[in-house]
């Protein structure tokens, strides 16, 4: 059987030897006929909320709020209609944020290849940074009593509007909504509170569930520390065309976007698999393996313990070199070495999070990794460095039998497969 997994910027192909091969993808659904004119009918009808125009005035200050290079978002369109529907507002009255969370900001280029070059020349656009105090400014308390600081510019403007992408999230259930303003544009403080281990361990932290849902709960309640005016949240298919709109008031929407993602991302599995095979649905979610275990957590949902993992992603980014991920992985001698770090009390560490849910699956089953990072990189990091995904599949039906079975998850995380009765 042949496949094609979303891999970089294309497609890799992959023959696989076997006639017992179960593709799982999401529904197909096709774009939208005129995303401008969905957007505007989306912006002036919204979910639980008044027009958009009514909402901004032309003397107050504006703050959008996008997602960093990391998410697909289709950024400069949105940007453009946006423009357009508020036309009213100066140009000088607006500030684009760019929401790195605790990633690194993004390069000019970069900046310039999301919001495109009429909104560069236009408006303000600023990278937030989670570790500079400067650019922050206190937004209120957790629940809990923890302080929490977010982006200068997103406290101090008049009105605010979020643009989020709804995409199944391994631990949040769905992005979107809030998660755009939380972690999206906080401090590095309360991002390391919001994924400490408990929190990330909790098993109700997961994939398409949304209410009861720690981590869910706590974008939400820090996202809304400060009020957000209106939400303008998409649904995407494979070819990045804009298949939904889901705007207004930022609960309402959100939640009525991530019913229309779940009923077209989940698919139900009889059993487990021994193999499974997945990806990080290609640019930009597989820049590199710290967001790459994003579509290793996908398929560990259904494969067998001591099955085999095997996951493409190009991670032309690396680890990435910046953070803490890499360190965490490679300096321990195994995944439970990892796990044992960060479970001990009183550690903290930037990146823990990732380091925590790749070393729970690495000991759930075996991970392959086919990618640019060097092999002895991939080994150090307790993943096997693998050179032909057809070969290896090969070399794997050989050790098993021919009537082993095979799941395969073409678009990594935008599937979210579990087994029945375990509906999250």
């Amino acid at each position: 059987m042949r496949v094609e997994l979303c891999y970089g910027t294309g497609r890799l192909p992959v023959e696989i030897a076997s006639d017992r091969v179960t593709v799982l993808e999401p529904t197909p659904v096709d774009g939208l006929p005129d995303e401008a004119a969905a957007f505007r009918e989306a912006v002036r009808r919204p979910i639980g909320g008044r027009p958009l125009r009514d909402v901004v005035r032309p003397h107050e200050r504006l703050a959008v709020a996008i997602p960093d290079i990391t998410r697909p978002l289709p950024s400069s369109r949105l940007l453009a209609w946006l423009i357009d529907e508020l036309a009213n507002v100066p140009d000088g009255q607006w500030t684009i944020v760019n929401g790195t969370g605790s990633h690194r900001v993004n390069t000019e280029a970069e900046l310039l290849a999301m919001v495109g070059p009429e909104v560069m020349r236009r408006l303000r656009v600023v990278n937030h940074s989670a570790h500079e105090p400067a650019g922050l400014e206190r937004a209120g308390v957790t629940p809990d009593g923890r302080p929490v600081f977010l982006n200068r510019e997103w406290v101090q403007a008049d009105r605010r509007i979020v643009l989020g992408f709804i995409e199944p999230h391994f631990m949040a259930g769905f992005s979107g909504g809030y998660k755009g303003v939380f972690p999206a544009l906080a401090d590095i403080d309360a991002i390391m509170h919001y994924h400490r281990a408990d929190v990330i361990g909790d098993p109700r932290s997961t994939w398409g569930r949304l209410e009861d849902n720690p981590t869910q709960d706590i974008i939400r309640a820090n996202g809304s520390l400060v009020p957000v005016d209106f939400c303008i949240n998409v649904t995407l298919n494979r070819n990045r065309e804009i298949t939904g709109f889901y705007c207004g008031e930022t609960l309402q929407a959100h939640r009525a976007g991530c019913a229309a993602a779940s009923r077209t991302a989940m698919v139900s599995c009889d059993r487990p698999f021994p193999v499974v095979v997945t990806t990080n649905s290609g640019y930009p979610l597989d820049l590199n393996l710290y967001q790459a275990v994003k579509g290793m957590s996908a398929a560990a949902q259904i494969v067998e313990p001591g099955g085999l993992i095997l996951a493409a992603a190009r991670c032309n980014d690396g680890f990435p070199a910046h953070g803490n991920f890499r360190s965490l992985m490679i300096g321990h001698p195994g995944p439970q070495a990892v796990l044992d770090t960060i479970m001990a009390p009183g550690f903290s560490m930037y990146d823990q999070w990732e380091a925590q849910l790749l070393a729970l699956i690495l000991l759930k089953a075996r991970v392959g990794l086919f990618s640019e990072i060097p092999a002895d990189e991939v080994r150090a990091a307790h993943l096997e460095p693998v050179a032909d995904v057809a070969l290896r599949l090969a070399d794997e039906i050989a050790r098993r039998g021919t009537d082993t079975r095979i799941a395969v998850l073409p678009e990594g995380p935008m599937t979210i497969p579990f087994l029945a009765g375990e509906l999250p």
